[in-house]
């Protein structure tokens, strides 16, 4: 099931976020997500465990996917798959014309994950990642937008 992020869901998102992460998000970080009205927070549960999550910041027209993790245990399963097309679609509602990521340039499941749904590479930021330093892809998808 996916749905908004809940503060009693803070200590199963942080300990994914270490458990994945070299420089994580500290709890505050994922606590202040919860209280500012232009960032989409989701999480993916399976029997009422938090298996993943992802968070996405919105400025008018363009979101910023910020974080996206599933758990190593349950990852190869398309649930990431399914967790971007939440956060696509819930900025979409929001109004997001473009989005926008940076993943490292060595996570070549992520790349694929997002080439797949859309996203082109179009720059490169050195030495964005640090522990240990690493350059970032940035990645871009433009919605087309339906009128009936």
């Amino acid at each position: 099931m996916i749905r908004c992020l809940e503060e009693s869901d803070l200590d199963q998102v942080c300990e994914i976020e270490c458990a994945m992460f070299s420089d994580p998000w500290s709890r505050q970080g994922f606590l202040d997500c919860l209280q500012l009205k232009h960032v989409i927070t989701l999480v993916i549960s399976k029997e009422d465990k938090i298996i993943g999550y992802g968070c996405l910041y919105l400025v008018l027209e363009e979101g910023d996917i910020m974080n996206i993790a599933i758990d190593a245990a349950f990852q190869g399963k398309g649930l990431g798959s399914r967790l971007l097309d939440a956060l696509l679609d819930a900025g979409t509602l929001r109004g997001v014309k473009t989005f926008f990521l940076e993943v490292r340039k060595s996570n070549r499941p992520a790349i694929n994950l997002y080439a797949a749904h859309g996203f082109e590479q179009i720059a490169v930021r050195k030495h964005f990642y640090q522990k240990p330093v690493e350059d970032a892809l940035v990645m871009k998808k433009d919605v087309s937008v339906h009128h009936p």
